[in-house]
C-alpha cells in the first residue's frame, strides 16, 4: 500500500446541492470562469456555482505584486513574449499553448480592464509598462504600483458580486471529487465552515467541476503563497486518478525579503519588478554578481537568479545576500512600490537607504493537472486552470508575470469550451458511483514536520540521496500520524499527497532544466529528459510515465534566433516536422544511413555555398537538425541571414551523430537553398532599384505551407513584404468590384466593415486611380500600367496615396518603373520562381 489515501475520511454529506457548473476557487482562474460561464451559459439556464476556501479575495491572487505580461506595448508584439516565454520554460513548454497565451493575452487583459480593473498609466494616458525577469520588452501592466493582484481580485470580486446568477459559497474546502460508474464527475464532496443549510460536509452534484484552488507552497517552510495554497485541488485530482504533469518544477523566487534564520511560512516578497526599475543584486561584500551569469543579467530568469543566489550564499557562508535599490530613490519607491515599501518598513529596513537581506522561497508550481488548450483534464467532465493546472505554458521554468495572464486566458478557453459543450446539448448529470476507494486523512499535526522535509531535501538543490531520504521520510510520516477528520487534517493530507508525488518526479528527472537543480545530475539532458514525467494515484502508490516531449522545442539559441528574424515558432517547427515526416518516420529508418554508418559514429558536417548570392534559411536548417538530433546537435553559424556569400564560404558547421546529420542534410539544404535562392533574386532587385524611393515588393504567389518562411526570405534579401494573408489587409481586385458594383463601392464597403484594417485597391487606369483617391484610398496598385501611364499615376497622385506597380514586370524593366516615381514594384517571381541558391553539406568524420 501506498500510504496515501484514495480519498479523504470525513463524515456522509449531510446536505446535497446541484449546478451545471461547480468552480473551486476564487483567484484571477475560479472568478473569471465563473463571470465568463455566467454570461455565456444564461441563454441555457445553465446554473454556476463558485466555491471558495475563503473568502472570495483571500486567493493568491491578491498577493501578485509586479503584475500581468502581454504584449501591449507600440515596439512589442506576440512573437516577441513567445520567444521570451520559450527560453524561461527551458525545453518543455508546449508551443501550442505558449502561442496561445501570447496571441490571446492582449485582448483579454483590455477586456480586464474594460470589466473594472484600474491598471496604471503613463504620462501619455497610454499602459503605464515594467520589465521584469526574462522579458526583452516592457510589457508588464501594473496597478497601484505593486498592488497588481489586489486590483485584479476586487475587480473580479466586485463582478462576481454584483451577478446574481453565480451562487457563491465561501468558507468552503473541496474534499473529494464524485465519480459517475464511467469515471467521469458526478460533482464533489466539501466541508462548509458557516450556520445553516449548508453547514458542515455536504455534495454538490454536477457534470462540470472547474479546479481553479491555486498552489502548493504551503508544502515548504518559506513561501510567499498565503495559508489557503495547500495543494487542494491537486490533490483531489490525484486521488480521483487523473494525470499530473511535472510537478518537480517548483520555481523559488530569488528575492524573498529574509526575516532570520528559522523564518517559516508565508513571507514578503520582493518583486523583480523593483530589478526591472534598476535594483541590483549583491553579495556580503557588497559586489554585484550577476553580470556574468546570463545576458540580462540582473533580469535573468528567475531560475538563473535563483541558483546564482545560492551559489554565492554558499561561497560566502552568508544565509542570504543583498539587494541594492537605494538608486530607485525616494519618489520611485512611495510610487511605484508603495506596498513593498511598506513591508520592508515593518520590518526594520528603509529601502531608500538601506539594502534589503533577500533569500530565494518556493513562490510558483510549473506542474499541476495536466490540461490540453481547452483546459479539459483526463477525466471527464473535469477541467483545470491557473497554478492547479499544467496548460504546457510554463514548461521547466515560469516566466515572470505569465502566471496571471495564463489565468485569465485559459479561463476564458474553458468559459467558451463550456458553451460550446451546452450549444451541442446540456451535459447530463452523472449519478455518482457507489466509492471503494480507501479513506484516510494525516493528522494535522504532521504539517510542520512535512514542511521541513521538504525544505531540506527537496528545496532548490537537489540530490539523489536527498530526495530519496525524503521519500523515505514523507512514507513513514504518512503511516505513523493517522488523524481525524477535520480542516486541519484534510489539509496536511492533500500536502502529504502532493510532497510525495513532487519528490518522487524530483527524484526521477535525473538533470537540471529550468527550476529543477540536481547537484548530482548539475546538466541539462535532452537526450534522456526532453519531455515530460505524467503521475497517477493508484493503489500502490505514485505511478509515473515519461511523455516525450514536443518534438522539435527549441533550444534557447533557436527561440531567439527565429524571433529575431519574426518568425512564428510553432509554425516554423511545424513545418520542419512535416518536411521531415516525407522522409522519416516511427518504425521507418534511413536504410541507407543505418546499413553504412556505424550507429555511433560522430561527424561535423560544413554547410558550404557553392555559388555566390545572399544567405536565408539558417535558423531553419539549425531548427531540422534540432528536430532530428532532438536538440543534442552543435550547431555554430558561421554566416547572418541577409549577407552575401561567396562560393566556397561555410555557411554553418553541425555536429552530432553522423547518421543523424545525414538524415538532417536533405530537408535542411531543401530550406537553404529555396530560401537563400529567394533572398538572392531580392538582393538583385533591391540593388537595381538602389538610389530610388522605389521598393521591392512581394506577393502571395508562395509555395503552400512555406508563405512566412518564403516571406521572411525576401525581407532577409532587402525587399518589404505584401499582406501575409486574406485576413491582415484588405487587396480590392477587378472582380469584388464587379460583385460591389463598381471601385469605390467596393473601396467604402472594406473600408465600412474593418476600418482598422490597411486596404490596398488594384486599378487598371486613371480614371479609376482618380476615383479611389478622391475615396480617400492610402495605397493603390497600378495594374499592367507602361511606364508612361505610371508617370502620370504619379503626378495625379501627388502624394496622396502610396503607389505600386504590378503586372508583368520584368528584371529589365526595374529601372525604368523606379523612375517613374512609384513607392513599391511587385514582384510574384521572388517567390514562385526564383531558382534555388546551390548550397551542399560536406561530411568530416571524426574518431567514433
Amino acid at each position: 500500500m501506498s500510504g496515501l489515501p484514495r480519498r479523504l475520511a470525513a463524515p456522509e454529506p449531510g446536505w446535497v446541492a446541484e449546478a451545471d457548473v461547480v468552480v473551486v476557487g476564487s483567484g484571477i482562474a475560479g472568478l473569471t470562469i465563473a463571470l465568463r460561464a455566467a454570461n455565456s451559459l444564461a441563454e441555457f439556464a445553465g446554473r454556476v456555482l463558485l466555491v471558495t476556501k475563503d473568502v472570495l479575495a483571500a486567493g493568491s491572487t491578491q498577493w501578485a505584486q509586479g503584475g500581468i505580461a502581454a504584449a501591449l506595448g507600440p515596439e512589442d508584439s506576440p512573437a516577441e513574449h513567445e520567444r521570451d516565454t520559450l527560453l524561461a520554460g527551458d525545453g518543455l513548454c508546449d508551443p501550442d499553448a505558449v502561442r496561445l497565451l501570447v496571441t490571446e493575452g492582449p485582448a483579454a487583459v483590455r477586456r480586464l480592464i474594460a470589466g473594472g480593473a484600474v491598471f496604471d498609466l503613463a504620462a501619455d494616458g497610454e499602459l503605464a509598462l515594467g520589465r521584469e525577469g526574462g522579458h526583452r520588452r516592457d510589457r508588464i501592466a501594473h496597478a497601484g504600483g505593486d498592488a497588481t493582484g489586489a486590483e485584479i481580485q476586487r475587480a473580479l470580486v466586485d463582478g462576481v458580486r454584483a451577478d446574481s446568477r453565480i451562487e457563491v459559497i465561501e468558507h468552503a474546502l473541496g474534499l473529494d471529487l464524485l465519480l459517475g460508474a464511467d469515471g467521469g464527475v458526478a460533482g464533489l464532496t466539501l466541508h462548509v465552515m458557516g450556520e445553516g443549510q449548508r453547514d458542515g460536509v455536504g455534495a454538490i452534484h454536477a457534470p462540470i467541476v472547474v479546479l481553479a484552488t491555486g498552489g502548493l507552497g504551503q508544502v515548504y517552510e518559506a513561501t510567499t503563497n498565503p495559508l489557503v495554497s495547500t495543494g487542494d485541488g491537486i490533490a483531489m485530482a490525484l486521488r480521483a486518478g487523473a494525470v499530473v504533469r511535472d510537478l518537480e518544477f517548483v520555481q523559488f523566487h530569488p528575492t524573498v525579503l529574509w526575516l532570520g534564520p528559522g523564518a517559516a511560512g508565508q513571507q514578503p516578497l520582493i518583486s523583480e519588478a523593483v530589478r526591472g526599475e534598476g535594483a541590483i543584486l549583491v553579495d556580503a561584500k557588497g559586489e554585484p554578481f550577476m553580470a556574468g551569469e546570463h545576458e540580462l543579467g540582473d533580469l535573468a530568469p528567475r531560475s538563473v537568479v535563483a541558483k546564482a543566489i545560492l551559489r554565492r550564499m554558499n561561497a560566502t557562508g552568508v544565509p542570504h545576500v543583498w539587494l541594492d535599490a537605494r538608486g530607485l530613490g525616494a519618489e520611485t519607491w512611495e510610487g511605484r512600490f508603495p506596498t513593498i515599501l511598506a513591508k520592508c518598513r515593518e520590518h526594520g529596513i528603509d529601502p531608500v537607504t538601506d539594502l534589503i537581506p533577500v533569500v530565494p522561497a518556493c513562490h510558483y508550481a510549473s506542474g499541476g493537472v495536466r490540461t490540453d488548450l481547452a483546459g479539459r483534464s483526463t477525466i471527464p467532465g473535469l477541467y483545470a486552470c491557473g497554478e492547479a493546472a499544467c496548460s504546457g505554458v510554463h514548461g521547466a521554468n515560469r516566466l515572470a508575470s505569465n502566471s496571471l495572464l495564463e489565468g485569465l486566458v485559459f479561463a476564458e478557453r474553458i468559459a467558451d469550451d463550456l458553451e460550446r459543450t451546452f450549444r451541442t446539448g446540456r451535459p447530463a448529470r452523472r449519478e455518482p458511483a457507489k466509492d471503494r476507494r480507501e479513506p484516510g486523512v494525516i493528522a494535522g499535526s504532521a504539517r510542520r514536520e512535512i514542511q521541513q522535509l521538504m525544505s531540506a531535501g527537496a528545496g532548490v538543490l537537489r540530490n539523489h540521496r536527498g530526495l530519496r531520504e525524503t521519500e523515505a521520510a514523507l512514507i513513514f510520516l504518512s503511516r505513523s500520524h493517522p488523524g481525524e477528520p477535520c480542516v486541519e487534517s484534510w489539509e496536511t493530507t492533500n500536502l502529504l499527497t502532493v510532497a510525495r508525488f513532487l519528490v518522487a518526479a524530483a527524484a526521477e528527472r535525473a538533470e537540471t532544466r529550468g527550476s529543477h537543480w540536481r547537484e548530482d545530475h548539475p546538466d541539462r539532458d535532452d537526450a534522456e529528459w526532453l519531455g515530460h514525467l505524467d503521475c497517477r494515484l493508484t493503489d500502490e502508490g505514485v505511478s509515473m510515465v515519461h511523455t516525450a516531449g514536443h518534438l522539435g522545442v527549441p533550444s534557447a539559441l533557436l527561440s531567439a534566433e527565429l524571433g529575431e528574424a519574426g518568425l512564428p515558432v510553432a509554425e516554423v517547427l511545424d513545418v520542419v516536422s512535416r518536411a521531415l515526416a516525407e522522409d522519416i518516420a516511427p518504425g521507418r529508418a534511413d536504410v541507407t544511413s543505418t546499413a553504412t554508418v556505424p550507429a555511433e559514429q560522430r561527424s561535423t558536417a560544413d554547410v558550404v555555398a557553392r555559388a555566390d548570392g545572399v544567405v536565408a534559411g539558417l535558423s531553419v536548417a539549425r531548427a531540422v537538425f534540432e528536430t532530428v538530433t532532438r536538440g543534442a546537435a552543435l550547431v555554430d553559424l558561421l554566416a547572418k541571414d541577409g549577407e552575401r556569400v561567396r562560393r566556397g564560404d561555410v555557411l554553418m558547421s553541425v555536429s552530432g551523430r553522423t547518421v543523424d546529420l545525414l538524415v538532417a542534410e536533405r530537408t535542411a539544404l531543401n530550406f537553404l537553398c529555396h530560401l537563400s535562392g529567394i533572398a538572392t533574386a531580392t538582393r538583385a532587385w533591391a540593388d537595381a532599384l538602389a538610389g530610388t524611393r522605389a521598393r521591392v515588393r512581394d506577393t502571395r504567389k508562395t509555395t503552400p505551407g512555406l508563405r512566412a518562411l518564403e516571406k521572411y526570405a525576401v525581407r532577409a534579401g532587402g525587399g518589404v513584404n505584401h499582406r501575409m494573408s486574406l485576413w491582415d489587409e484588405a487587396l480590392i481586385k477587378d472582380n469584388h468590384v464587379i460583385a460591389a458594383g463598381g471601385i469605390v463601392e467596393a473601396f467604402e464597403a472594406v473600408r465600412s466593415r474593418y476600418p482598422d484594417l490597411p486596404v490596398e485597391v488594384e486599378v487598371d487606369s486613371l480614371t479609376q486611380l482618380q476615383a479611389v483617391l478622391e475615396a480617400g484610398a492610402e495605397l493603390v496598385l497600378l495594374d499592367n500600367f507602361t511606364p508612361d501611364q505610371m508617370r502620370e499615376a504619379v503626378a495625379l497622385n501627388n502624394g496622396r496615396a502610396r503607389l505600386e506597380a504590378s503586372g508583368g514586370l520584368t528584371f529589365a524593366d526595374a529601372a525604368a518603373v523606379a523612375a517613374t516615381g512609384v513607392d513599391y514594384i511587385s514582384v510574384g517571381a521572388l517567390t514562385h520562381s526564383a531558382p534555388i541558391l546551390d548550397i551542399a553539406l560536406d561530411l568530416r568524420e571524426e574518431s567514433s
